[in-house]
């Protein structure tokens, strides 16, 4: 049979854009190389946080504001909630890259963050700790995203809609046939497509290098620990984000939901390959560091570690993701590259990856993820 889309890859970005293809009544495959909903990749953690005030770049605001509508559409079809918006506190410097970013995508896209005093935090979150010079922003949309039902809810989705989807396979090549695509499966099979989609997360890399992008993955870990008070209770706690000298990288976490405090170093580990991650978790080298950190800002989250798990970040040269065509091949879509900060990007990166597959185009502006940007 030949399909009219193939996506490799159903993880956060894969699934959804599965799901939104078979929505718009294309035959669609999905492949993927180990089973529904796993946590061998970059798409699990319990908890991904989701904020509207993006100092990464403010370019990406109209995408997150599109993903935050259909969060709410996958959550009325799921019948369950995906999307908590508990607020996030953001705290540094006032020069430093999270408190200027964050106001500078406020102000450009009007966006709600309040200025918060060092006695308004305290009396909001009076077991906090803030140090001399630190400033705070609160962003009242701010909030997590449950990464286990999200892909579980597009998965339902896509096959709601009569997509067919292949787990436990892999694909071992594909080549153009002047038609389309024909794939190669570890399994044996061979499946053809008009439209080719890679959403491959880390093992994106071979595929990027291939077009001259370098793409670094990195080891990241999450770590959950017994808070030893009821401070940090959800939903009366928000997410939090804090850039601070003397960290490896900003520490950000989310509140207790049941299972404990989630702390964790934004784009801080050791590099690695999607095939050789280092899964053992050492208490010295991944742990501690996050909950001394934790510690000296919120007092009694980290009494006793409950889990870690490591997850990559895959990061593209600017950090920011690649989503366009390949520059030889126009009918092979490729999302990745997605730096730690994409997952909160999902369903609207379903939305562009269906309509680059489906209609030549997005609705979207996206030329700031172009891979012309390495090309120049």
């Amino acid at each position: 049979m030949n399909y009219d889309v193939a996506i490799v890859g159903l993880g956060g970005m894969g699934s959804a854009i599965l799901a939104e293809c078979a929505a718009r009544g294309a035959s669609v495959v999905g492949v993927e190389q180990f089973g529904p909903v796993h946590d061998r990749g970059a798409s699990h953690g319990k908890t991904r946080m989701i904020r509207k005030a993006y100092f990464e770049n403010p370019a990406y605001v109209p995408l997150v504001l599109r993903a935050y509508e259909l969060w709410r559409e996958l959550e009325q079809f799921a019948g369950e909630e995906i999307l908590r918006t508990i607020g996030l506190l953001s705290v540094g410097a006032e020069t430093s890259g999270i408190i200027t970013g964050t106001r500078r995508a406020a102000v450009e896209h009007d966006l709600r963050i309040e200025s918060l005093s060092q006695a308004e935090v305290k009396a909001r979150y009076p077991a906090l700790q803030l140090w001399k010079d630190e400033v705070a922003l609160f962003e009242v949309d701010g909030g997590v995203v449950d990464p286990e039902r999200a892909v579980g809810a597009q998965l339902k989705k896509a096959k709601t809609n009569g997509a067919e989807m292949r787990f436990e396979v892999a694909m071992k090549n594909w080549h153009p046939t002047g038609l389309g695509f024909e794939l190669e499966l570890s399994d044996g099979a061979r499946i053809s497509a008009t439209k080719l989609v890679l959403a491959l997360g880390p093992w994106f890399q071979a595929t990027l290098e291939s077009i001259g992008i370098r793409l670094r993955v990195q080891r990241n870990v999450q770590v959950w620990f017994s808070p030893g008070t009821r401070a940090y209770d959800a939903p009366g706690f928000p997410a939090f984000l804090v850039e601070r000298p003397g960290l490896p990288a900003p520490l950000y976490g989310f509140p207790d939901f049941g299972d404990g405090v989630k702390a964790a170093f934004h784009g801080f580990g050791d590099l690695t390959d999607a095939n050789h991650l280092n899964r053992e978790i050492g208490l010295a080298r991944d742990v501690e560091p996050v909950a001394h950190a934790l510690e000296q800002w919120m007092p009694g989250a980290a009494q006793s570690f409950r889990e870690a798990k490591p997850c990559m970040y895959s990061l593209t040269p600017d950090e920011n993701f690649v989503i366009d065509r390949h520059p030889e091949h126009a009918d092979l879509i490729l999302c990745g590259g997605f730096s730690g900060h994409g997952f909160k990007f999902a369903p609207v990166i379903g939305e562009i990856g269906a309509d680059l597959a489906l209609d030549g185009g997005s609705r979207q502006q996206i030329d700031f993820l172009s891979i012309k940007r390495f090309r120049q």
